[in-house]
């Protein structure tokens, strides 16, 4: 379920850091990393290079700190006859 929660977010969110991620999910930071690396692995979500941006506008975080989180789409697959 939690799986399903996080997967909606990043898709809803299209980027996101993991502490992000983990506050919306309350969860710790260290169980969202697993998961993460599940939908890393399955090709679904990609983790951006040290120093790339969240995507919001504040600038409180520090980006060479941050694990930053991204949604693939998924290849449009249509069979013609």
């Amino acid at each position: 379920m939690i799986l399903s929660r996080l997967t909606e977010t990043l898709r809803l969110h299209r980027r996101a850091s993991l502490d992000d991620l983990a506050t919306a999910l309350q969860a710790a930071p260290e169980a969202v990393e697993a998961m993460l690396a599940t939908l890393e692995r399955k090709g679904r979500i990609r983790r951006l290079p040290a120093g790339s941006s969240c995507g919001k506008s504040c600038c409180a975080c520090d980006p060479k700190r941050l694990q930053i989180y991204e949604w693939v789409d998924a290849p449009d697959v249509r069979h013609t006859a």
